[in-house]
């Protein structure tokens, strides 16, 4: 018996960076957290950047939202707050954003090896936590492969293909639509329970439950006779 969970996430999200290590606590207290499987699953927030952009953050968030920069960094001494609650570094400043097609098809790649978490971990890392700018550079993208583990040579085969791993991508981003992911970090426990957002340790944690109580349904007595039990035998009846 097992539960799976598909993590629909993006290199660029902050909350999905939160998301994870919220969902990692709720799993560590999981009573039969050995028997769940965990998979990530591809996302991209602008899939129309052209492969080679790298931005500033800060900026770019003011003009998305149409707030002042000045906001936009204090929204992101907000969200560094709540990486530093949880235990994880998070640069406010200096931080670039850029199109992630590429880290998505690497993921792909690291999943068929069975590391695929490794390279999660140090995409995410690379990102909110180093100065060091990720986006729309092959040669940093190699070498963040490179330290979480993954060979040099098969990192560049896949960078050099386009096509390698791509329709991976794509076929995770239809199936989000279909299960109407509007935005990530997006959770689905065995395509039964969604929950969407960076939500508390508590929510995950109810929802890892929720789902294990799935695979052992309470037992229905359908007929109720005369039996035997620790306190002895039920007596026949005399006329």
């Amino acid at each position: 018996m097992a539960v799976q969970v598909e993590i629909w996430t993006d290199i660029n999200c902050p909350f999905c960076y939160l998301g994870k290590r919220r969902f990692e606590e709720a799993l560590e207290a999981f009573p039969h957290r050995d028997a769940v499987s965990v998979v990530h699953r591809s996302f991209e927030l602008d899939p129309a950047l052209p492969r080679d952009h790298s931005d500033a953050v800060v900026p770019h968030i003011a003009e998305k939202y149409g707030i002042s920069e000045a906001q936009a960094a204090a929204n992101e001494r907000g969200i560094g707050a709540q990486a530093e609650a949880v235990g994880l570094p998070y640069l406010t400043s200096g931080r670039d954003f850029g199109n992630s097609f590429d880290m998505h098809r690497l993921l792909h790649f690291a999943l068929k090896q069975g590391k695929q978490e490794r390279l999660l971990d140090a995409l995410y890392a690379a990102n909110f936590a180093e100065a060091e700018p990720l986006f729309g550079d092959a040669e940093r993208l190699v070498r963040v492969a490179v330290s979480a583990g993954f060979d040099e040579a098969a990192v560049r085969e896949v960078l050099a293909d386009p096509e390698a791993y791509a329709d991976a991508v794509r076929a995770d981003e239809a199936e989000a639509a279909r299960l109407g992911a509007r935005g990530v970090p997006f959770f689905v426990l065995d395509r039964k329970y969604g929950v969407s957002g960076a939500q508390p340790s508590e929510v995950f944690a109810q929802a890892l439950e929720r789902a294990w109580s799935d695979h052992a349904p309470e037992l229905e007595i359908v007929a109720d006779g005369e039996a035997c039990g620790p306190d002895g035998c039920a007596l026949p009846q005399r006329d």
